[in-house]
């Protein structure tokens, strides 16, 4: 459900395995949907790439979700629960739930996972989240990546790696749903820092810094909400927050550098052409980290940029005059 960047990366996936399943692309553009079925290709999001021919598209959610047994969940983290709600009744009963998403919605301060827990009013067993370093431009080049399958029902966690096993992608499985959730989500916060500070012309000493502290403020809120510290030194935490800091295929670190350029949230939006989640979540992720008596001054920071209008350079400053401390 979703057929964006990572939506369409991921169909290929399956449609890769040796199982030979039949996938469908659920997507609002009527162009996009029209030039998957005929062309094969989704040239918005990935110029150049051709898909497997049993990938299939539609706008119409019946015909998508109809005798669905894996239904996966692409799409951006702050529209889910209004799509499950039309959604909800079409999803086959038994049928496995997937969310891709990163993100809390904010107001509540949900996983994405509760947020489909509660919306279509199941158990946490029947669903399952996919995080690692995942960026949909290398894996529809099919380069080698790894992946963190998280589900309390460990029988889907291993159905599910079975199926998404392909030559060029490795999934490893997991229990631990809450550390995988909030590593997922904060690493585009982080991203948007390091952007900043890329855009501002600052070095790999200042990069470095931001994503282990960065990683470190993970784990403090992780750990408070019930993660297991191992998840963040792992692909879901340390492997996905390397990966989106680092890259110029990452849509946070992208919208972070523009930002540090100096344009507004606006005119990012525009150049960026695809959803930031960080822009939305870190204001989520800095209340809940205060309900929770968890200090995160760069998520701080970079609410401080994207929700409070600071520029950025006044916020490394702000950063750079802390207090002092020990490292741990």
């Amino acid at each position: 459900m979703g057929s964006g960047s990572w939506g369409t990366a991921f169909a290929q996936i399956v449609a890769d395995s040796a199982h030979g399943h039949k996938v469908i692309i659920w997507g609002r553009n009527q162009e996009t949907i029209n030039e998957i079925n005929a062309l094969h290709t989704n040239t918005k999001f990935h110029p150049g790439a051709m898909l497997p021919e049993k990938i299939s598209a539609t706008t119409n959610p019946e015909v998508a979700l109809a005798q669905a047994n894996v239904v996966v969940f692409a799409i951006p983290a702050q529209t889910l629960r209004e799509n499950l709600k039309t959604w909800g009744g079409l999803i086959p009963k038994g049928a496995i739930l997937v969310s891709l998403l990163k993100g809390l919605e904010r107001g509540t301060h949900a996983r994405m996972s509760e947020v489909i827990e509660e919306e279509l009013h199941i158990g946490p067993e029947q669903i399952a989240i996919v995080t690692g370093p995942n960026l949909a431009g290398e894996i529809i080049r099919r380069e080698p990546a790894a992946v963190v399958i998280a589900s309390a029902n460990e029988e889907i966690s291993v159905e599910l790696q079975n199926l998404l096993a392909v030559p060029y992608f490795r999934p490893y499985t997991s229990t631990d749903v809450v550390g995988c959730e909030v590593a997922g989500t904060i690493k585009n916060v982080m991203a948007l820092a390091v952007g900043m500070a890329s855009g501002l012309g600052m070095g790999d000493n200042t990069k470095a810094t931001v994503i282990t502290r960065g990683l470190a403020e993970t784990t403090r809120l992780g750990v408070a909400l019930g993660a297991d510290p191992m998840t963040f030194a792992g692909l879901a935490g340390m492997g996905d927050l390397v990966a989106t800091c680092s890259s110029p295929l990452s849509r946070n670190r992208s919208f972070g550098e523009r930002l540090g350029r100096g344009l507004g949230l606006s005119q990012a939006q525009t150049e960026t052409k695809t959803t930031a989640e960080g822009v939305s979540s870190a204001p989520a992720v800095l209340d809940l980290a205060r309900e929770r008596g968890v200090d995160m001054p760069i998520v701080e920071a970079v609410v401080d940029v994207v929700a409070n209008g600071l520029p950025p350079k006044e916020v490394v400053r702000k950063l750079m005059s802390r207090t002092t401390r020990s490292e741990h």
